[in-house]
């Protein structure tokens, strides 16, 4: 099985890349992918210990949002902070996840995300307009984990 790091192709990770950045040229949100192959706790505990240490919820308006993926373990999290959260519908992010888990289940993993992350955009697009100041706060990077 492939590890996190060639889990996508390079060309996948462009598109992921480029998903991110459209949604954030609209927004004073930011999103984070974070890929690894295995979650040693609960999804849910893994995605908030990884948005604690990407630095996402130093975002000024507290309005990141991570996308985690553990790939052998079959294990998915969308994580929002404070500021988007309090913003949102209750079920946003049960049903992103679920439009997402859709394509997941084609093995289009890099599709599901990038849809994703489209629906997260137009949210904090709504909630969290660009300002004429605004700054990239968080790499659109994907980060990996080592385990």
């Amino acid at each position: 099985m492939k590890s996190a790091t060639d889990f996508f192709s390079k060309e996948e990770q462009i598109a992921i890349k480029q998903a991110i950045a459209e949604a954030e040229t609209n927004t004073s949100g930011e999103i984070r992918i974070h890929v690894e192959n295995n979650c040693p706790d609960d999804v849910m505990d893994r995605a908030a210990f990884l948005f604690s240490k990407l630095e996402m919820h130093k975002t000024e308006l507290r309005n990141g949002v991570l996308f985690y993926l553990a790939i052998r373990d079959h294990k998915f999290a969308i994580l929002g902070d404070a500021g988007i959260n309090a913003k949102v519908p209750e079920s946003f992010w049960n049903h992103t996840k679920e439009e997402i888990l859709g394509y997941f289940k084609q093995g289009e993993f890099a599709t599901g995300l990038s849809e994703g992350i489209k629906m997260a955009g137009l949210q904090l697009k709504t909630h969290f307009p660009y300002q004429a100041d605004d700054v990239n706060e968080l790499s659109d990077e994907i980060s990996f984990g080592d385990n």
